[in-house]
């Protein structure tokens, strides 16, 4: 009896778990997805029926045009995931531009559903993460360099040079989401109560107010 449980413990270590994978492996060569489609998906969206499939679900020009960094943190994000390429549906992965002006900020943040890797295409970067024990890892980055965030890791990237700057980003997830540390503490809806606020950050009601003031809440 007993090597028979340990048998079993075995074959559950070592055989893959799909909790273990960023996304389901597609079961058929490609499912462009049908975005405004009232079903209920789980994990990816229904498929367009192949007779309906073009060439051009498989491409997208997105990264064409540089991103309007005119605003508050001097960045802007395009993205590149299964909402504005239905091609990707269920194909694991997906794709960013962020453009920078000098002096932006891609403000901490995680993506709970995916690591990222990312190569600087224009100008000088200070790219970091940071560990579950508080450990920050960073450098600074120039035209060629890459840089990888493990999945759900708190980061950052901020344009340290003169110029504008640019990153390609990619996830090992159609969708990998995004949740910003700022927005989610102080412009959530409805708010975070200031007492739970005001607990964490050691500080008066006050400041609190005055935080959320800039972000709408």
């Amino acid at each position: 009896m007993a090597a028979r449980v340990t048998f079993l413990l075995v074959i559950l270590v070592v055989l893959p778990f799909p909790s273990h994978c960023a996304d389901p492996d597609p079961l058929q060569d490609f499912c462009v997805a049908i975005l405004n489609s009232t079903s209920t998906s789980l994990n990816g969206f229904p498929c367009k029926p192949a007779s309906e499939v073009t060439s051009e679900d498989f491409f997208f020009d997105g990264f064409t045009k540089e991103g309007n960094t005119d605003n508050a943190l001097g960045f802007s994000p395009t993205f590149g995931n299964v909402l504005s390429f239905p091609g990707l549906n269920t194909l694991g992965i997906a794709m960013n531009r962020v453009d920078f002006a000098p002096g932006g900020l891609n403000p901490p943040h995680l993506h709970p559903r995916a690591t990222e890797s990312g190569v600087v295409t224009k100008g000088k970067l200070f790219v970091g993460f940071l560990t579950t024990n508080n450990v920050l890892y960073s450098k600074v980055l120039t035209v060629g360099q890459m840089f990888v965030v493990p999945r759900g890791l708190v980061h950052f990237q901020m344009n340290v040079g003169k110029e504008k700057a640019m990153t390609i980003t990619a996830f090992n997830s159609q969708l990998p989401g995004v949740a910003t540390l700022a927005n989610t503490l102080f412009g959530s809806n409805p708010p975070i109560p200031d007492d739970v606020l005001t607990k964490a950050f050691q500080v008066e009601a006050s400041v609190i107010d005055g935080i959320k003031a800039k972000f709408g809440a």
